[in-house]
């Protein structure tokens, strides 16, 4: 374990933390009516770190293990996960090519801090296939050759640094609750509510350039 591959892993982990679904997830869990608000959040962020870590270590050694039986495991494994982020770009810009009413983001009653934690193991698993800082780390570590230890502490240490935005924001919803709340409410009003979409030629050219550097992602 050297000192250029953890400030290299911990640089790719600083900018895969910049990830809206996870952000938003936890602030909108702490604008939801009902009991818990900072509970409910803390639940997500607790699914979202378990999900960053388990699926690193599953990539981890199942890369490692492919890579002894066939090479160039991790590789394969990135090329699929860019595939289908560039599908799901392409489609999204497919869909800004006509005008369209974008439902408001809500939280459904049944949401407590157990099924918060749940909707976090969902929302970033789903969101993974677009994090590529995520699986170059983990290439990185597998082409580093530390261990299994070693890799997995520095997994949990990926996860960990990933959630960092949701900690502070959890954190300063704890501490300064009604503050936080009027602030994150009015970017709600702007991101969160529902909306008409026009047709946006521009996003959905936008998307498609988008969707065609994973494209040549996937084959490098």
């Amino acid at each position: 374990m050297t000192a250029a591959l953890l400030a290299g892993v911990a640089g790719l982990a600083l900018l895969d933390a910049l990830n809206p679904a996870t952000i938003a997830g936890v602030a909108l869990l702490l604008l939801a009516p009902g009991a818990h608000p900072v509970r409910k959040a803390a639940g997500f962020t607790v699914g979202a770190y378990l999900t960053v870590l388990g699926l690193g270590a599953l990539v981890y050694v199942g890369a490692d293990a492919a890579a002894d039986a066939v090479g160039d495991g991790l590789v394969w494994l990135r090329r699929t996960a860019f595939t289908v982020a560039a599908v799901a770009l392409a489609v999204a810009g497919l869909r800004r090519l006509r005008p369209r009413i974008r439902p408001a983001v809500t939280v459904p009653s049944w949401v407590n801090p157990l099924t918060a934690a749940v909707l976090g193991i969902l929302m970033t698993g789903a969101d993974l296939p677009n994090a590529f800082p995520y699986f170059i780390a983990i290439e990185r570590i597998v082409n580093a050759d530390v261990g299994t230890t070693s890799a997995l502490l520095i997994i949990a240490g990926y996860a960990l640094v990933y959630c960092l935005p949701c900690l502070l924001l959890l954190i300063a919803g704890a501490a300064h609750g009604d503050r936080v709340r009027r602030r994150l409410g009015s970017l709600y009003e702007r991101l969160g509510t529902e909306k008409k979409q026009p047709r946006n030629v521009l996003v959905a050219v936008a998307f498609a350039v988008a969707s065609g550097v994973r494209a040549i992602a996937v084959t490098a």
